[in-house]
């Protein structure tokens, strides 16, 4: 499987929105910023983002974007699907014609592990990964007594 920069960087930059959202919008800017991702990049992916209904914007001075939905609502694989991503480990893209216009002797083993990763990636939402976040936050600070 390979997983571009395009769906790494829109689960960093959705996930980089839903842990600074206090209510207001959040700038494209501010994201590139803190994560080190071109603005310009950021505009396509959250482009994309707002037309599958993920996030949804605001203009204007102040403005900027917020979650559509709760973060708990929000796959990862969703995420990761609304940017164009695809989540395939196949050689022929799931169609079967990766050998000589048929299956390749391991198709099913990929297509089988195509599909529990994409039901894994499924399982996970934004706001699981904002627990886990905290959650490793918490374990490092040292026990009082």
């Amino acid at each position: 499987m390979r997983l571009t920069t395009r769906g790494r960087y829109a689960v960093t930059a959705m996930l980089d929105l839903t842990l600074s959202t206090n209510g207001s919008p959040i700038s494209l800017a501010d994201i590139a910023d803190r994560q080190g991702i071109s603005l310009s990049y950021l505009e396509q992916l959250f482009s994309k983002l707002r037309k599958r209904g993920l996030v949804s914007s605001i203009r204007g001075p102040g403005g900027g974007y917020h979650l559509a939905r709760d973060a708990a609502t929000i796959s990862v694989a969703e995420v990761i699907r609304a940017v164009d991503e695809s989540i395939d480990t196949t050689k022929c893209g799931g169609l079967g014609d990766c050998h000589n216009e048929g299956l390749c002797l391991t198709h099913h083993l990929w297509v089988d592990l195509t599909r529990r990763i994409d039901n894994h990636l499924s399982q996970i939402s934004l706001q699981d990964l904002v627990q886990r976040r905290v959650d490793d936050i918490e374990s490092a600070l040292p026990a009082t007594l």
